[in-house]
């Protein structure tokens, strides 16, 4: 599972790399020599797969609400919330040992074939009252609390995937929520937030088969707003929200392919091709939490939709940009 994870992640920092039009990025995978020709199409398919899984990596990191549960401000200093989560994106995981890479060129195959999978991702959140706000009737407006946020990527080595994380495996996040309602008795909590969630810098090496695959600098970073609504029912509450996501990554792949006997064929290098990408999604979801005496257990649902994505090879079911489903549970407490 880990060696499918970290898959993935090398997946992702190259999906929705901003291409102009259909066709060969002949740019970064030339054939005007007979060795480029030979890596030509395993570097289209490279760039292909990674286009794809990007916007679900992206999405298992952002979520929905940034604090599961909760609608308004937490009611200024004294005032915090802990939690744990995971993510989990309805995703779809290219079928890789299916593909056939040809030797003569890029070639347009018939559609690559997907596997519905589910792409988690843990993360941990804290929320810190800054501001209490001012009193309005029954309520108060324009608190203000202090978001972070950590994601943790171990370094892995096995069934033929190295991971190394050169700048540490701990990635914290921060952000900040505004409340437009606190909320008490009658009123609901309504608040306005900005989160930013990022991954470690990864360096990732895959072979397969003589084939390798070489990700160096890999950098993923999210960015969300988000405007919610919530009511707590006294055993059980409610929130609901929108918002917008923003993926942004860059990373260096290369690629090895090996000899081959039919047809006879050298073995070629493709890359380092440099790239990066730029994708803006629309977020709604929808959280029901149970109240415990110190704990609060909370469910999310949610969508995201938009963006443009354009490939050279095309896939089953679902393409890059289509829209996903995703869901969280979670644990936190406060005070």
């Amino acid at each position: 599972m880990k060696a499918r994870m970290f898959v993935l992640l090398a997946a992702s920092a190259l999906a929705t790399t901003s291409i102009e039009a259909q066709g060969i990025d002949t740019q970064r995978c030339p054939a005007t020599t007979n060795t480029q020709r030979i890596a030509q199409d395993a570097c289209q398919k490279a760039i292909d797969l990674f286009q794809y899984m990007a916007p679900q990596l992206g999405t298992s990191i952002t979520g929905g609400n940034a604090t599961l549960g909760q609608g308004g401000n937490l009611g200024g200093l004294g005032h915090f919330s802990a939690g744990l989560r995971v993510n989990a994106v309805q995703g779809s995981l290219p079928q890789i040992q299916g593909i056939t890479l040809s030797t003569g060129g890029a070639t347009n195959t018939p559609p690559i074939d997907t596997k519905t999978q589910i792409i988690p991702m843990p993360t941990a959140d804290l929320a810190i009252g800054i501001f209490k706000g001012l009193p309005l009737a029954i309520t108060n407006v324009g608190g203000v609390d202090v978001l972070v946020s950590a994601a943790y990527l171990p370094e892995f080595d096995g069934n033929g995937v190295k991971v190394k994380v050169p700048n540490g495996s701990l990635k914290l996040g921060y952000g900040a929520r505004v409340g437009i309602l606190q909320e008490s008795l009658l009123v609901p909590g309504v608040s306005v937030s900005y989160l930013r969630r990022d991954l470690p810098t990864v360096n990732i090496a895959a072979n397969s088969g003589g084939d390798s695959l070489y990700v160096n600098n890999l950098s993923l970073k999210t960015k969300a707003w988000r405007v919610v609504a919530s009511k707590s029912l006294i055993l059980f509450g409610l929130a609901a929200g929108v918002g917008q996501d923003k993926y942004e990554s860059s990373t260096d792949v290369s690629a090895h392919v090996a000899a081959r006997t039919i047809p006879p064929t050298s073995a070629a290098n493709a890359g380092p091709v440099s790239l990066t990408q730029n994708l803006t999604r629309t977020n709604v979801f929808a959280d029901v939490s149970m109240n415990l005496l110190l704990f609060k257990l909370t469910g999310e649902i949610g969508q995201v939709s938009g963006g443009t994505v354009n490939t050279y090879n095309q896939f089953s079911g679902k393409q890059a940009a289509d829209s996903r489903i995703y869901g969280s549970i979670g644990a936190r407490f406060g005070f």
